[in-house]
């Protein structure tokens, strides 16, 4: 009979741990260049997004996962959000960017430590409707002011005070994504909101992006930092070869040489020869800097090809675009 009641008394243990078990999905919302990006590497620990100073680097919706002992919370990175849209890739993006504000449980409303300017009034009154109070049965809409490292913090409460007077959010938190300060209060606040739920992903999974896309991204980004102007918008990067011994993806303990091709796509044939550089030194070092970075993604060697070619006005193509996959 002990031992029954035992059984009971464990059994029901686990399913009310079992029913506390929170999970469900954030987006990260902002202008571009505010740091979502930086925000959910920081989060993650490690690089699933990639990063540069100029603004419009983030186009596909990114995954990250992160995985508690009592929640897990999937976030989507987007693309910034802004109202000059010159090409359908523009177009495209903003989906995206709305998109993921409506198949979400919390919206991070990510702003710099400054008083808030038209664009940020613009994004909020998108985010809420035009409400300036909650509304219940709503997602749950968070102020997460970053860039907190580059200001006193004395400054700091007149701006969120401003904010506060535009929207009555759920949570302010300031942090520093750069830092990390603050990045774990954020992460004991976001549980608090999420509904009981499963576990959607295995605990290990930081991302759902393929070996192909990042590898991808890893090369974009590469190209951004080196290059200037108008170039690295009009870029797109496709994987056209990956050769590998064991097969793509495939966990072993040790991977053998990797080789990976890839297209560099440009806009116009000016933009072509700043990225291949005098004597091709331009393109050897991007291809140096994505290497390294690839072999530390992959866990193995890498062999590296990429060509810049010259696809035509892309970004305002809608055929091209489907092709590059966006």
């Amino acid at each position: 009979m002990k031992e029954n009641n035992l059984n009971a008394k464990t059994n029901k243990e686990a399913e009310t741990t079992a029913q506390k078990f929170r999970s469900g999905y954030v987006s990260i919302i902002g202008k571009p260049n505010a740091g979502k990006s930086t925000l959910l590497n920081s989060i993650l620990g490690q690089k699933v997004s990639i990063v540069t100073t100029k603004p419009q680097t983030t186009r596909n919706r990114i995954i990250g996962i992160k995985t508690l002992e009592d929640a897990q919370i999937v976030f989507m990175d987007t693309p910034g959000i802004h109202k000059n849209m010159h090409t359908k890739l523009d177009e495209i993006m903003m989906r995206e960017a709305r998109d993921a504000m409506r198949e979400v449980d919390i919206i991070l409303f990510m702003v710099e430590p400054k008083f808030p300017g038209e664009a940020e009034k613009e994004i909020l009154d998108l985010i809420t409707g035009g409400r300036k109070d909650k509304a219940p049965g709503k997602k749950k809409i968070f102020l997460v002011m970053n860039k907190v490292d580059t200001v006193r913090k004395s400054k700091l409460l007149p701006f969120i005070q401003a904010y506060s007077e535009l929207f009555s959010f759920d949570e302010v938190v300031p942090v520093s994504a750069l830092t990390g300060d603050g990045v774990d209060i954020l992460l004991e606040r976001i549980p608090e909101y999420l509904p009981e739920g499963p576990m959607y992903y295995p605990e290990d999974l930081v991302t759902d992006q393929l070996e192909r896309f990042m590898v991808s991204e890893i090369i974009r980004e590469k190209v951004m930092v080196a290059t200037f102007e108008e170039v690295p918008h009009a870029v797109a990067v496709e994987v056209v070869r990956w050769d590998e011994p064991q097969g793509e993806g495939k966990k072993t303990q040790v991977r053998g040489l990797v080789r990976i091709s890839a297209d560099i796509w440009v806009e116009r044939d000016s933009q072509k020869g700043i990225i291949i550089g005098k004597s091709g030194h331009m393109l050897k070092e991007i291809g140096q800097a994505a290497r390294l970075e690839a072999e530390k993604l992959l866990n193995a060697r890498v062999f590296l090809e990429l060509y810049v070619k010259l696809k035509k006005d892309w970004r305002s193509d809608t055929k091209s675009i489907s092709e590059l996959g966006f």
